[in-house]
């Protein structure tokens, strides 16, 4: 970590709101469900799915986790009304885990069962390591309820994630596979970079031959040319797996991407807890406040030499 993105971090509760917005406005649809609706409808026109996340994970009350899972409805409902191709991934947080589980449970399968009647899906989002075990556990209760509408996220930098793989396999689940930006002990994640690229490959050649549908969630350039090899050896159609990437992310390989005849979906969160997510998420991951502050230079000043944007879960 830099101590030019280290001194950016301590310096972001100072700087002035509107100038916080304008650099989370390439990353962030805006505040409200129709913000959501404009992107989606412009990735869609541009040959991308999108699938959308309502900000707000880490709530502290019951009022804030009923709030959040009817706005997922009013974006499901939204996206159906419009034709969009779309779907949505939930943070459990955001629906209530950290107050009690059943009532994020309850939350989760109404989402997911008003996704089911409109003939959409619902990605479970991973948080840190501490909501990895509930994640995969409501995961399965769900499935077990019979609900097939509902995928997962597996991180790349765990460890565990290999074998959380191997042991879904006889669900053969939807899931998105990315590197992960959580802040890990040593002896649950990977720190060195080779380390991480190596075990996404590995998880991947694991979902791949397992039979399931895998979203390539990374803007990392050397792990797309090795989910094209891998899925061209395994002779997969575009209907068998996807790339997926977050909005305002080296669009320039997405275009690529989409170019070579590969199915992508940008991630496009939105809500009204903007600045609270921008600032968290700067926080967890110092660099990159360096890389976006270096990437809005280069846009603001042609000719500038912008560092490029590191892969994200989540959020992919």
């Amino acid at each position: 970590m830099g101590l030019f993105d280290r001194t950016l971090v301590r310096l972001l509760p100072a700087v002035p709101r509107p100038l916080v917005q304008r650099l989370a406005g390439r990353y962030i649809a805006g505040p409200e469900v129709a913000d959501a609706v404009r992107v989606v409808r412009g990735l869609n026109e541009g040959g991308k799915a999108a699938t959308v996340d309502v900000l707000g994970e880490e709530i502290t009350s019951v009022e804030e986790a009923r709030s959040l899972t009817d706005e997922y409805e009013q974006v499901l409902a939204e996206v159906d009304l419009a034709s969009l191709d779309a779907s949505v991934s939930v943070k459990l947080t955001a629906l209530g885990l950290k107050l009690d589980r059943e009532l994020c449970r309850a939350n989760l399968e109404e989402v997911v069962r008003d996704a089911a009647r409109r003939g959409n899906v619902v990605t479970i989002d991973m948080e840190d390591s501490s909501t990895t075990d509930d994640a995969l556990a409501l995961y399965r209760e769900l499935r077990a309820a019979g609900l097939d509408n509902v995928g997962l996220v597996l991180q790349a930098s765990l460890r565990r994630s290999l074998a959380d793989a191997r042991e879904l396999a006889d669900l053969r689940p939807s899931v998105r596979l990315c590197k992960g930006i959580y802040v890990e002990p040593a002896e649950l994640a990977f720190r060195d970079f080779g380390a991480v690229r190596a075990n996404f490959t590995q998880v991947l050649e694991e979902l791949l031959d397992s039979g399931c549908y895998v979203g390539i969630a990374t803007h990392d350039e050397w792990l797309v040319e090795e989910g094209c090899r891998l899925v061209a050896e395994r002779g997969l159609d575009s209907g068998r797996y996807e790339f997926q990437m977050l909005l305002g992310v080296r669009s320039s390989l997405g275009e690529r991407i989409v170019s070579e005849g590969h199915r992508l979906r940008i991630y496009v969160p939105f809500g009204r807890h903007w600045y609270a997510y921008t600032l968290r998420r700067l926080q967890e991951n110092p660099k990159i406040a360096g890389y976006v502050a270096a990437d809005t230079l280069g846009r603001l000043l042609p000719g500038a030499s912008a560092r490029q944007l590191p892969a994200r879960s989540e959020r992919p």
